[in-house]
């Protein structure tokens, strides 16, 4: 957990570094510009920084040690980060909408913008995808949440430059309309992805089972013992980032109490050894029928 906050912090030090000399350049070619689209956008840089601090609050938070009050850990900061920075999210892109129906609806305060918004837009592309694939790649790294929440965060934003890029050069080619009408579809791919962080974090944090295919392999380890005649129940349950098992094993009826908490406790070690997101695991055992 310290080598995994160590990481995340690291890469949310970059995040701020690179937001924040890209807001400045995206805020001034837009003005420059007279570039809403390129505003806009700078806007959205902008609000990376102020969630990148709140990932950073919530991976500190989440590495917290277990406490008498909190026996089970931390891990659920996390989630309450993600929740946190999707809200922020979805306001950036309702003040961005907002703006853009304004101007639509005023389309004698328009102005064409300048080519220098449409660099700014292409510099902001590269640097935010780049972002996006480096912070992406961090938070699969430590299996953070919030980690990877920022990355989408990171992802929208070089999608809305797409955005800004095809009304700004629209815009150029004699149709400024097009810029207000490009700060609309950046809303759109900001609500989208604001939505998507949601439903993540809220379904790690009502107890969701993991997929499938994931059960499957912890079934597959438990009968790997010769000795485990079946698994007559598994649960799992997301905490977090983190991964609770509760499950119910058959054992010959007829072996030593001794004998049978040796086998369960192998069977415990080899699903933590084998599957790193599992932080705990109840194995209790069921008598079954001797083999013959």
């Amino acid at each position: 957990m310290e080598n995994s906050a160590k990481i995340a912090f690291r890469v949310s030090r970059i995040s701020i570094y690179a937001n924040a000399a890209l807001s400045a350049v995206k805020l001034l070619a837009g003005l420059i510009a007279h570039s809403g689209a390129m505003v806009s956008d700078a806007v959205h840089s902008i609000s990376d920084v102020f969630s990148t601090f709140i990932v950073m609050i919530g991976v500190h938070l989440a590495g917290k040690e277990s406490d008498k009050e909190h026996p089970y850990g931390h891990e659920r900061m996390e989630c309450v980060a993600a929740i946190v920075l999707a809200g922020v999210l979805l306001a950036t892109g309702i003040m961005i909408g907002y703006s853009g129906i304004q101007k639509i609806l005023h389309p004698e305060d328009l102005q064409a913008p300048g080519a220098l918004a449409l660099a700014a837009a292409l510099l902001s592309i590269a640097v935010k995808e780049a972002m996006y694939q480096y912070t992406r790649k961090a938070a699969k790294q430590i299996d953070s949440d919030a980690l990877m929440a920022d990355a989408w965060h990171h992802r929208s934003d070089a999608l809305s430059s797409v955005g800004a890029l095809i009304g700004i050069g629209g815009a150029l080619l004699g149709l400024p309309i097009l810029d207000p009408i490009a700060s609309l579809v950046i809303c759109v791919f900001i609500a989208k992805a604001a939505y998507d962080i949601f439903r993540d974090a809220i379904n790690k944090m009502v107890d969701e089972s993991v997929d499938e295919e994931t059960e499957k392999a912890l079934r597959a380890c438990a009968m790997a013992h010769s000795d485990v005649l079946g698994v007559d129940r598994l649960m799992t349950r997301k905490f977090g980032s983190r991964v609770y098992v509760e499950m119910e094993i058959s054992l010959d009826g007829s072996m030593t109490l001794t004998d049978a908490h040796t086998i369960a406790e192998n069977v415990h070690n080899d699903i933590e050894q084998r599957f790193p997101k599992v932080k705990h695991i109840m194995i209790h055992v069921n008598p079954g029928e001797e083999r013959e």
